[in-house]
């Protein structure tokens, strides 16, 4: 199965100063070379965002080149936005991008890899699957 795998996973991994493993990391490792890694551009977007290191940026983004993103219409912003108003109207709370990248799953049969807790509460509202580190 093709996983999403969302900024918190993709920064352990790429915007550390100091590269570190763990289970995170080595879980994407092991989807990056399987080739069932994807992301898509708000994500790519976030993960750029922030480096102040010119030399980092550059860096970070080399390397997410080598995975073109999950092409969207309009189709996956409208679900994210008819899950946003899903889990708003039973209390949970999330980010535009986090509906959208839930949205994008779905539509796709893909998981999602995450360390964002907030991914356990949709997942009771929403039809996402959580990826789960092996």
């Amino acid at each position: 199965m093709k996983v999403l795998v969302d900024t918190s996973v993709w920064s352990l991994a790429l915007r550390r100063v100091t590269p570190q493993s763990d289970r995170w990391t080595e879980e994407l490792s092991a989807l990056v070379d399987a080739k069932r890694a994807f992301l898509i551009g708000p994500i790519r977007q976030e993960l750029l965002s922030g480096i102040r290191d010119f030399r980092q940026f550059e860096a970070v983004r080399e390397r997410l080149r080598g995975f073109p993103d999950v092409a969207m219409d309009e189709t996956d912003y409208e679900g994210g936005a008819d899950f946003y108003n899903r889990c708003r109207a039973q209390g949970l709370q999330g980010s535009h991008t986090d509906f959208l990248i839930c949205s994008v799953a779905v539509r796709r049969a893909m998981s999602i890899f995450t360390t964002d807790r907030d991914f356990i509460g949709f997942e009771r509202v929403l039809p996402i699957r959580l990826h789960a580190i092996h």
